[in-house]
């Protein structure tokens, strides 16, 4: 169940960030309202995880996850490069935090 919660976290921090963009080009309560839902579970799943995983394990997969999501939504919603060397890199992240997991 830790792990769940732990993909749980790193989705909601992912969709933390593409919030801070929606508050950047509209600010008003509601984009407020998404940004401190979206990190406010994101810490709460994170928090629940780390009762069972150790933490640097469950903060390098919670923030691979995050980063990732971050930059592939942003790709998906707000039209960013597509670049080759970008995706990969990505992938790199998502390789990582799944080495960390098999491993751990």
């Amino acid at each position: 169940m830790a792990w769940v919660s732990l993909v749980l976290a790193g989705l909601c921090e992912a969709f933390g960030v593409i919030t801070i963009n929606k508050l950047n080009n509209s600010r008003n309560w509601q984009s407020l309202l998404l940004l401190n839902l979206g990190f406010g579970a994101s810490f709460l799943f994170l928090a629940y995880a780390m009762k069972t995983l150790p933490m640097g394990t469950a903060y390098a997969i919670w923030t691979g996850i995050g980063s990732a999501g971050g930059a592939l939504l942003g790709i998906m919603i707000y039209g960013e490069s597509k670049d080759w060397r970008r995706i990969a890199c990505i992938a790199l992240i998502l390789v990582a935090a799944i080495g960390l997991k098999l491993i751990g």
